[in-house]
């Protein structure tokens, strides 16, 4: 009804166009003007319209063949509904399952396409902490553990069993993605990666010689087998050989995060042990890293 009364509306105001224009003959001429511009102008807009559409689309497919695949391991149903939805939201491919042994079964069938693995502990077959250390076994891709487990000791577990993170529930979906952001803008595998900076040269400390460019490390000509984390602490601190990290620059520098609790300088303790066991290391005679008590770590100057 509605649109009827609009068409009957548009017929008589166009009709009495007709007869006010049909009177003079000049402004039939304008008429035909007015018919030009507007057809015109409708093309115009159209064209533009699906030029748009198609930029839209194009920008729409390349953020999808470059976005991430997170492995999502969380045997709660509706916390890993949530996950799975907000890390979407956010730009992400995910995969996700309900217990441990599925996350090593979906792991091993799509290896190459999974970015960063976010375990819960706490899960059926096999629990967060064994499939940690499964996965590091095959491969060096980033690992958080999300869990109800906070206390110092399950943090370090989870540190020592190769995580790259420990969060505790319950936790804000955004403090999750600024972590797993904060992690992959530092991992050499990001697909968005800009080009690569100019090579490094090696560095060479006494018996140890680091190639910042493939990412690999030597002692005494035998290759060091680090994780991405602990070649990055590595160089980090051997770049500045006689100045004091604290917990906190370290943090920050590999984390992309301030601490807001002890149990988050705990994480850069665990790797920093981790790290002098495979550097044959010692705190009570260090040969590389030494502890400032109060202040941080430094790398000793090599003579």
């Amino acid at each position: 009804m509605i649109l009827l009364c609009l068409l009957s509306l548009l017929f008589f105001a166009f009709n009495f166009r007709l007869t006010q224009f049909f009177k003079n003959p000049y402004k039939i001429r304008f008429l035909l003007y007015e018919f030009l511009f507007v057809g015109t102008l409708s093309l115009l807009v159209k064209k533009l319209s699906n030029l748009l559409s198609k930029s839209l689309l194009l920008k729409i497919s390349t953020v999808s063949k470059s976005s991430y695949t997170i492995l999502i391991a969380e045997d709660d149903a509706r916390t890993r509904t949530a996950l799975t939805h907000s890390l979407k939201a956010a730009g992400y491919q995910v995969i996700a399952v309900a217990d441990g042994q599925a996350a090593l079964d979906s792991f091993h069938a799509a290896a190459d396409t999974i970015d960063f693995v976010v375990l819960d502990v706490l899960m059926p077959r096999l629990d967060g902490y064994q499939v940690c250390q499964a996965l590091r076994e095959l491969s060096d891709v980033p690992i958080i553990m999300a869990t109800v487990l906070g206390s110092s000791s399950d943090r370090v577990t989870g540190l020592e069993m190769g995580a790259n993170d420990y969060i505790v529930k319950p936790f804000s979906t955004k403090e999750l993605i600024a972590r797993i952001r904060s992690i992959l803008r530092r991992s050499p595998k990001r697909p968005d990666r800009q080009p690569a900076p100019p090579p490094r040269p090696l560095l060479t400390l006494g018996r140890l010689v680091i190639d910042p460019s493939s990412r690999k490390a030597s002692m005494d000509g035998v290759p060091l087998r680090l994780t991405e984390i602990e070649f990055r602490l590595l160089d980090l601190l051997a770049s500045k050989p006689g100045y004091i990290f604290s917990r906190g620059d370290i943090l920050q520098l590999l984390w992309g995060y301030d601490a807001s609790s002890a149990a988050d300088t705990k994480t850069v303790d665990v790797h920093i042990s981790r790290l002098r066991i495979k550097l044959d290391d010692t705190t009570h005679d260090p040969k590389f890293i030494v502890t400032i008590r109060g202040r941080g770590y430094m790398f000793l100057v090599q003579r």
